[in-house]
């Protein structure tokens, strides 16, 4: 056994209030769920939730290089990107924040997993389009894996959001980790 394998790699997550818990116990969010199925399947991660509540991915951008040197992560997951729908920011700066993320990432050695989020029919056809196909084609273009929407499945379940329709309920993380496993798993080494 190599040195390498006989100490846990870590797993960087690096997203917004949808991974930072918000307004539900860390204990019943994604992240914990993830580092529990890790440890359940045998696989030897340490998780570290870097994710901010109401963070943009130019704030992501902006942070990410000292985190990467921090952490040394053989696994990134970006889950950013929902609040500069939010806000309505331009699409072109997202996509070259969330890009110049994953070349970062990807410079570092770690492979990285894009989660991909979709806004609400109310944002206009052109704007929703345009936002959901950035995930898809920097995935395509970058060679990352893809979830191409977190809440596939369940995002029209309102008794799985919380007041404010935008944050998943605790019963609505383990739906989560349903969706993200798969996509993430080929990634893992044990």
């Amino acid at each position: 056994m190599s040195i390498q394998s006989a100490s846990a790699a870590t797993l960087l997550i690096w997203g917004d209030s949808l991974s930072a818990a918000y307004g539900i116990d860390q204990k019943t969010a994604w992240p914990a769920l993830l580092e529990q199925k890790l440890q359940g399947e045998g696989y030897r991660y340490k998780l570290v939730n870097a994710s901010i509540s109401g963070e943009t991915t130019a704030g992501g951008l902006t942070r990410l290089p000292a985190a990467l040197a921090e952490h040394k992560p053989a696994v990134v997951i970006i889950e950013l990107g929902a609040n500069d729908g939010l806000r309505g920011l331009p699409v072109p700066a997202m996509r070259s924040n969330l890009d110049a993320m994953i070349r970062a990432t990807q410079s570092a050695g770690a492979k990285v997993m894009l989660i991909g989020m979709r806004m609400p029919p109310n944002f206009g056809p052109v704007y929703t389009t345009k936002f959901q196909e950035t995930f898809s084609g920097l995935a395509k273009e970058r060679k990352t894996a893809l979830l191409p929407f977190m809440m596939e499945g369940f995002a029209q379940r309102d008794e799985l959001f919380q007041g404010d329709n935008l944050h998943p309920t605790s019963a609505a993380q383990p739906l989560i980790i349903q969706n993200l496993w798969p996509v993430l798993k080929p990634l893992l080494r044990k």
